[in-house]
Order: C-alpha cells, then sequence, then structure tokens
C-alpha cells in the first residue's frame, strides 16, 4: 500500500530534489570555508561541495576516541553518516521523511540502520555512545532534545551538536527565529544532567555559504523571476497582474528577508558544534 504523504512533506521532497540538481552534493548542510573566501569569485559550488567535505570532518573530529556507536539524528541523506561508516563507527540514521529514508538508505548500501521517526517520539531499543544532531536541534523543543538525547545514550556517552543559534533573545520572527536561544539550550541541556565538554564557534566559515546563496539569489532567482514577470506581462496580463497581487501578499516580505540573512545572521545568530556529555 503507498503511503499518502502530506503537502508539507511533499514541499520539502521537491526542495530537497531541486536543493540536489542544483549542488549536486552529498550533505545537506552549510559547510566549513577554510580558507574563507576573498572575494565573489571564491563562492562556487565546487567550494561549497569541499566546504561540506570540510564540515563533515570538522565535525567527526570533535568525536571522543572511545566512541563506536552513533545515531545521527536528522541524518539527512546520509552524507555524515557515510564518513563515519568510513572510519569504523557503527552508525544508524533517524529521520521523519520518507524521502532522505530512501536517499540515506541508497548512500549507506544497507551498512546503516534507519528510523523512520521523530527523535522526540523515538523508543530506542539499544543504546549508543554518541547521539549526532548536525542542523537538526532547531526542529524540536529545547527540552524534548535533551530528554530524547538522554533516552537514545548510554552511561557517560556523548551528544555531539552542530547548528546555528540565536545569540538574540528577542530575535523570535524571521527566516531563522526556529534556532534554539544558546543560553536557553545550554540551560535545558544542563538541567538534564549533561555538561559541556567543549565549545567552537565557527560563525565566520559558515557565513560564506549565505554569501554564496545571496549572489545565487539575486543573480538567478530575482532576475529569471523579473524576466518571467515581464514576458506573462506582454503575453497574458491577467495571469501577471494575479501574480504580482501574490507576491506583494504572500512573498515579497519572504524575498526582502532572504536578500537580508547575510545581515540577520551576523546581527542576531551564531553556529557553534558543541559536544556534551552525560556523567
Amino acid at each position: 500500500m503507498r503511503t499518502k504523504l502530506s503537502p508539507t512533506t511533499r514541499y520539502q521532497n521537491a526542495a530537497l530534489a531541486y536543493y540536489l540538481a542544483l549542488t549536486k552534493s552529498s550533505y545537506l548542510h552549510y559547510g566549513y570555508w577554510q580558507p574563507l573566501p576573498q572575494s565573489a569569485d571564491d563562492l562556487t559550488l565546487a567550494r561549497f561541495r569541499q566546504a561540506q567535505a570540510d564540515y563533515a570532518q570538522k565535525l567527526i573530529g570533535m568525536i571522543p576516541a572511545a566512541v563506536q556507536q552513533i545515531l545521527d539524528v536528522g541524518c539527512g541523506i546520509g552524507g555524515n553518516a557515510v564518513k563515519l561508516l568510513e572510519l569504523g563507527y557503527q552508525t544508524d540514521g533517524l529521520a521523519p521523511d520518507p524521502g532522505q529514508k530512501q536517499k540515506f538508505l541508497e548512500a549507506t548500501a544497507g551498512r546503516a540502520g534507519f528510523y523512520l521517526s521523530e527523535f522526540q517520539s523515538f523508543r530506542p531499543s539499544r543504546t549508543y555512545d554518541l547521539v549526532l544532531m548536525s542542523e537538526s536541534s532547531q526542529y524540536m523543543d529545547r527540552t524534548d532534545l535533551a530528554r530524547s538525547a538522554m533516552r537514545c545514550l548510554t552511561p557517560g556517552g556523548y551528544l555531539l551538536l552542530a547548528d546555528m543559534l540565536r545569540q538574540d533573545a528577542d530575535y523570535q520572527k524571521g527566516i531563522f527565529s526556529n534556532c534554539h536561544h544558546a543560553g536557553q539550550l545550554a540551560v535545558a541541556l544542563a538541567e538534564a544532567g549533561f555538561k559541556l565538554v567543549q565549545a567552537e564557534d565557527i560563525s565566520a566559515a559558515v557565513a560564506p555559504t549565505l554569501d554564496l546563496c545571496l549572489e545565487n539569489l539575486q543573480t538567478f532567482g530575482v532576475s529569471t523571476f523579473s524576466y518571467i514577470g515581464e514576458v506573462l506581462g506582454i503575453a497574458v496580463p491577467p495571469i501577471h497582474r494575479l501574480l504580482v497581487w501574490a507576491y506583494n501578499t504572500w512573498a515579497k516580505e519572504l524575498v526582502a528577508e532572504g536578500l537580508a540573512c547575510r545581515e540577520i545572521f551576523d546581527r542576531h545568530l551564531c553556529y557553534e558544534m558543541q559536544l556534551w556529555q552525560l556523567p
């Protein structure tokens, strides 16, 4: 029997397919740009793909030596899991999206298990040495995150979290507002018993991805939509008027916010890799 997907999941899968077609990447994360781009000419898809591979290496470098078994929460399409498997880690993935499940299993070629579940409702049949959350923390409540990680870890186990975090508690509406406030997330993890072992702010090395997205949006997105709008205005004026109304009603603010994404990030957010441990 075929599973009926919700409109939200179908939109997400369409966006994922579009992203993969554009980037030809095996990762879904922002990447780690080193050395930093010196000009707009350095903001290429080839360097972006390298930055994503470097991010995976940076993340893996924070895994303690004793770790063997890893649960990759919000595992995406399996890029990080493939690297972990290559290094000998026993790795399972978890995500609530059937589309990501298919791509994850294809990428890992049967070498990793997969759980189709939301993390907060997941009840593991085994525990792990480390729970990895690479850009997946923002999709759940901070208390649920802490409790779910506890439930999946062996005593003395680790939570390795890498994500965009809000530094400004007053920033609560906008493109990045679903990101956790850094201080509030730290309190939730501490209250659950976690101790911070290591943290590194890599904001500067992540931000060029926003610059790349912005440049492509300005160069290709806005100009393409403007051209299509002009053609429709000539060929089919009623449809053009309808699209202009729809843009002004629903999309104008979103586009403006997208064009300001780097400024918003610099003003309100940071990007950190954090290693936490249960005592």
